[in-house]
C-alpha cells in the first residue's frame, strides 16, 4: 500500500515542476530539502498532516500541506508572484496519483512572512487534499 503523503508530494512536486507560470520564476527549484547554496527563488514542501476521514467501507484521508516559497528580492512582489504560481498551479487542478484517487486539492491560505534573517521573504501557501485508498 503506498503512502497518502508521498504519493501525493511526488505529484505535486512534478505539477510544480512543469507549471510555466511558476517555471518563469523558479526554472524547476522546487525542492523536499533545498541544497545548502540554493538558489533564489525556489519552493520547498513545507510541513504535512494526513488525517483519517473515514466512512461506511470507504478509506478516505484529509491531507493539509504547505509549502513554502522563498525570495530575497527587496520588498514582498516576486515572493507574491512565485506563492500565486504555486496556488494557480493546484487549486481544483487533478493530480494524478498511481495506487490512490485525488478527490480534491483545494487552496486554504497563504501566509507572508519576513524572515529573522532580515534579508529572505517567505510565503507559507497550504492546501488541504482529499485522497480515497483503493
Amino acid at each position: 500500500m503506498t503512502s497518502v503523503s508521498l504519493e501525493l508530494q511526488k505529484s505535486i512536486v512534478d505539477r510544480l515542476r512543469a507549471f510555466a507560470p511558476l517555471s518563469e520564476f523558479v526554472a524547476g527549484r522546487v525542492y523536499d530539502e533545498p541544497p545548502s547554496q540554493v538558489t533564489f527563488p525556489y519552493v520547498s514542501l513545507g510541513p504535512d498532516q494526513v488525517v483519517s476521514d473515514d466512512a461506511e467501507c470507504l478509506t478516505s484521508f484529509e491531507v493539509t500541506i504547505q509549502l513554502d516559497a522563498w525570495s530575497r528580492k527587496n520588498g514582498r512582489v516576486e515572493l507574491k508572484r512565485v506563492a500565486e504560481a504555486v496556488r494557480a498551479a493546484l487549486h481544483d487542478y487533478d493530480l494524478a496519483l498511481e495506487t490512490n484517487a485525488l478527490l480534491s486539492i483545494r487552496h486554504r491560505q497563504t501566509r507572508h512572512l519576513p524572515d529573522p534573517d532580515d534579508e529572505t521573504s517567505h510565503a507559507a501557501i497550504e492546501f488541504v487534499a482529499i485522497v480515497e485508498q483503493p
